[in-house]
């Protein structure tokens, strides 16, 4: 097994941690959507929904300006359709390339969402 994940989204790097880390406290929307698609054996956990990620899926070809998950994002807001988010450290050993990668996501309502 792995001791550290590199996870990407149209090429891009968008979360690195050591792998118990990453687990335990994933920090970008499509990580989270990707630990919440695995499948879990404890019946107790069995219960948890996973996320279905929704909007336009884009080209590798032609990514969208901004943030590449901005399209498919929960989160998106005008500022992640505008700027690439830089790689922000989380830990040592964690970064994640989210511009609410510490929790601290505010709705800009008006253009929250897909556009």
């Amino acid at each position: 097994m792995c001791a550290r994940i590199l996870v990407m989204y149209l090429g891009r790097l968008v979360e690195i941690a050591d792998r118990d880390e990453l687990f335990d406290d994933s920090r970008h929307p499509y990580t989270q959507a990707l630990m919440r698609a695995v499948p879990v054996p404890d019946p107790e956990s069995r219960n948890r929904m996973p996320t279905v990620l929704t909007g336009e899926v884009p080209s590798p070809l032609d990514p969208p300006k901004g943030c590449v998950f901005n399209t498919r994002c929960p989160k998106s807001t005008r500022w992640c359709h505008k700027e690439m988010p830089s790689l922000h450290t989380v830990s040592e050993t964690h970064k994640a390339a989210c511009h609410y990668w510490d929790g601290k996501f505010e709705d800009d309502s008006d253009s929250a969402g897909k556009i």
